[in-house]
């Protein structure tokens, strides 16, 4: 059998998805979402910025939420310092004294006792929200994200994130596949399909964090797992496309394994652990019955169509060595007559992948237009579709070994 029959459930799977995506991208719910408009209402709101070793990056974060376009007092800023042994603590300090700003210095304990120590301290907000240190937002963000709360059911609201000043060509890999993840959540806000509320700018209904408990350290991805527990409990998640954050992206191959490493171990804890009882749940809708079980084979399917990939790289080496040497390597190293190579129609397997990939290239660009955000993205996609498909599989492959032997790492180990 050759090794190329199976790659064609996984692109078929891959345009099924993608064509569905298009086709609720087109709907009703989510034109409404694109056509929902700033308010002038102005509840309580906290936003608290968890931060640890951040020296470099916090002033700017803490600067940019002080510009957000929202009345002074209906904005409270709670920065909660989790034992950084940098100089993070004199940053933070030198804003201690803004009316707005309450500055708290703990014990290092986690990112999510950090937050669930800076929501105690927001005690009169309405909504509760989260920023990054390394992240900064536009200043009318939050204009943005609090009409999404409009219906009750509306437990938490995620932001479209891009990458904050791209140098290199792994980071402009990232603002490209970050920009496809603005069309993706907007898209499936639509259905209620998120399972994730990112650091960067998600808010949450407080009532409802009281109701479903504080945040858990949930395998390092605790954005992840309260998600998750949103979803379970029956309520939904909204997106405002135009409520612009950026994030620091890893600037070398190795942050950025390690960074997706632990999304992607955290993801698979979370979803095939506590969570399992989501997949394939039809109580959970599209969430259930899609988006979940299409994460976890996309994961499957990059592992093995990294190792295909790998098979055929080696069978055109030995071809080539074949040619130039003159020597029969194949039949030394391959039993005669194993693989067919004339038995699959490769022409149409290339139609087909480059198909999926000028989709995908599309959502990039459509995720671009639908936020606004800034930039030119040529180089991004140049590099998205030359480099992804080679470095992603490093991480899948790294997160899922971690899960099979249980091996636990440390926040940027």
């Amino acid at each position: 059998m050759n090794p190329e029959v199976l790659i064609y459930p996984f692109i078929f799977l891959a345009i099924f998805f993608e064509s569905f995506v298009l086709v609720t991208f087109l709907s009703k719910p989510a034109r409404d979402g694109r056509a929902r408009r700033p308010s002038e209402a102005a509840p309580s709101v906290a936003i608290i910025v968890p931060v640890w070793n951040e020296e470099t990056t916090i002033g700017g974060t803490i600067e940019s939420l002080l510009a957000l376009e929202y009345p002074q007092d209906k904005l409270s800023l709670i920065l909660v310092n989790d034992g950084s042994t940098d100089g993070t603590k004199a940053v933070v300090d030198r804003f201690s004294e803004h009316p707005q700003i309450t500055a708290i210095h703990k014990e290092n304990g986690g990112k999510f006792s950090a937050m669930n120590l800076g929501i105690a301290h927001a005690e009169d907000a309405e909504f509760i929200g989260f920023l990054d240190a390394d992240s900064f937002v536009e200043p009318d963000a939050l204009k943005e994200i609090i009409p999404c709360f409009a219906r009750g059911q509306v437990a938490a609201v995620t932001a479209a994130m891009s990458v904050h000043e791209p140098k290199s060509l792994l980071q402009h890999m990232q603002a490209a596949e970050y920009t496809f993840g603005i069309t993706y959540r907007h898209v499936f806000a639509s259905i209620n399909g998120l399972y994730v509320t990112p650091g960067p700018f998600s808010f949450y209904r407080k009532s409802i964090l009281n109701e479903l408990g504080a945040f858990r350290h949930a395998h390092q991805t605790e954005d992840m797992e309260m998600a998750l527990r949103i979803q379970r409990a029956g309520y939904e998640i909204e997106n405002a496309p135009r409520a612009r954050v950026y994030t620091k992206s890893p600037d070398t191959l190795t942050k950025l394994v390690k960074q997706r490493t632990r999304w992607t171990a955290g993801f698979i804890r979370n979803v095939l652990g506590e969570y399992r009882d989501l997949v394939g749940s039809p109580k959970h809708g599209v969430l259930g019955m899609l988006v979940l079980p299409s994460a976890v084979l996309t994961i499957g399917s990059g592992i093995l169509l990294f190792f295909l990939m790998l098979f055929q790289l080696s069978q055109s080496l030995v071809t080539a060595i074949e040619v130039r040497a003159g020597i029969p390597l194949s039949y030394a190293l391959l039993p005669h007559g194993t693989f067919d190579w004339l038995s699959v129609p490769t022409d149409f397997l290339l139609v087909l992948g480059v198909t999926a990939l000028l989709v995908s290239l599309s959502f990039v660009v459509i995720g671009k237009y639908i936020s606004g955000t800034p930039g030119k993205i040529a180089f991004g996609l140049i590099s998205y579709t030359f480099l992804y498909g080679f470095v992603a599989p490093l991480w899948l492959l790294r997160a899922t070994a971690d899960v099979t032997f249980k091996k636990e790492r440390g926040w940027r180990e």
